[in-house]
């Protein structure tokens, strides 16, 4: 079960959930720190999309995989409608959102929260 954890720590589980999602080749990977922000309720949000139901699945999983092995966490909540097109995973200081890119587009967290520090990672 996902915990309050330190913030090397909650750094680290950036990493490995940005390795998990890199490893399915997802696309326009980023992490927003949200640390500084006054209404954010995580640490950190990691976005990425994919380019098919099934992947945004097999992003998911990896993620999931990646964490546990890693860090031996699990997240505290996973939900994702029937498509596939938005997956949320809830690591309670990090919460990774994987979307369809239709979805990504709609939902546009990265301008949602824009006032966090965001870093984009090498993607597919």
């Amino acid at each position: 079960m996902a915990k309050k954890i330190q913030t090397s720590e909650v750094e680290a589980l950036v990493a490995v959930m940005v390795h998990g999602m890199q490893e399915k080749k997802a696309f326009k990977i980023v992490s927003i720190d949200l640390r500084k922000t006054s209404s954010a309720f995580a640490d950190f949000f990691v976005i990425c999309h994919g380019g098919s139901a099934r992947q945004v699945d097999a992003i998911a999983d990896s993620v999931e995989d990646k964490v546990r092995k890693a860090l031996r966490e699990k997240p505290a909540h996973r939900e994702g409608n029937d498509a596939s097109e938005w997956v949320l995973l809830d690591y309670i200081n990090v919460v990774v959102h994987i979307f369809s890119e239709e979805k990504r587009s709609f939902y546009q967290l990265e301008e949602l929260w824009g006032d966090g520090l965001i870093t984009k990672h090498e993607s597919a």
